[in-house]
């Protein structure tokens, strides 16, 4: 199976799976007169609108660069990422206002008999988002890509929201304190903004170019540094993130009197091992040359200074 056909599937099965649970919350929660499950049912079908973006940034990221896209349709997935995430916001909004008000006007009152009803229903959700977040995060882990991931953390929050509306219905049936409704709702929604934030923060980092993480920094300048034997310096290494793509950019300084065919060796060398060592990367390098009248003391090579 090709690694889009695994995201695609992946992807229909979040669909298929909340858009069960959004209809399923929704009845129950109006049959219920519950404003925390009414709030699970909102968050689920913010998932599922979520589902439907992450389908088609999947789909639309896996096209090759053409005319008008040179470097691919990578940053359709960052641009996935930023809108769920803004999603997940206004799903918070609408709870926290509902529960609020309910809390300050009162509400319908809930039925006793049907709150076995709702747990049983909260149960299987969390159950189902489980099973899903694991397979979508581990596509997304395989794939790198920031659309499936931000869909799994939607329903990994979802499997927390479920368990804890399930604990507070609970407790209303020991206690018969139907104001934990509202409060619990609150809760679910506080969660949800978090992750809407961390959301934010990643996919609009990607949109703005923001360099690779510190590990795969320090995965690139090791490789690079395989073949300080061969050359003098590097310099103006850029990286930047693009859905799935990863890009880098930078100057590899030879001896002025290096053959250009030896020196396009080199960085064919240097190249291949990225691409090799680092799932789709693309790979820049400007040649420079370089005289040879630097010394050990004011060289910039950081490579071999740590020899």
């Amino acid at each position: 199976m090709s690694e889009n056909t695994a995201k695609q599937n992946v992807a229909r099965l979040s669909i298929f799976s909340n858009a069960f649970l959004t209809i399923a919350k929704l009845i129950t929660g109006l049959s219920i007169g519950s404003v925390s499950i009414i709030s699970e049912a909102i968050h689920s079908g913010m998932d599922l609108a979520a589902s439907f973006i992450a389908y088609f940034s999947v789909r639309r990221s896996a096209m090759p660069p053409d005319t008008d896209h040179a470097f691919g349709h990578g940053k359709y997935e960052d641009a996935s990422g930023l809108i769920e995430a803004l999603l997940i916001v206004l799903a918070a909004g609408i709870i926290i206002w509902e529960a609020v008000n309910k809390l300050i006007h009162g509400g319908d009152t809930l039925s006793a008999d049907l709150l076995f009803i709702g747990m049983i229903v909260m149960g299987i959700s969390a159950c189902m988002n489980l099973f899903v977040s694991q397979k979508l995060m581990k596509v997304a882990k395989e794939t790198d890509s920031i659309a499936l991931e931000s869909d799994a953390w939607h329903l990994r929050t979802d499997v927390f929201t479920s368990a804890g509306v399930l604990a507070g219905l609970i407790l209303i049936q020991i206690t018969g304190l139907t104001f934990l409704d509202s409060v619990i709702a609150i809760i679910v929604a506080l969660l949800i903004l978090r992750e809407a934030a961390s959301l934010i923060r990643r996919s609009f980092g990607d949109l703005m170019d923001e360099s690779l993480d510190e590990k795969e920094m320090e995965k690139i300048c090791e490789i690079i540094c395989r073949h300080q034997n061969a050359y003098t310096n590097y310099h103006s290494l850029k990286t930047r993130k693009a859905g799935p793509d990863k890009f880098i950019e930078f100057h590899l300084m030879m001896p002025h009197a290096t053959p250009l065919s030896q020196a396009h060796k080199v960085l064919q060398e240097v190249e291949d091992e990225l691409k090799a060592e680092i799932p789709r990367i693309t790979v820049i390098v400007h040649l420079d040359p370089c005289d040879g009248r630097c010394n050990q003391e004011t060289c910039t090579f950081f490579c071999r200074r740590k020899t």
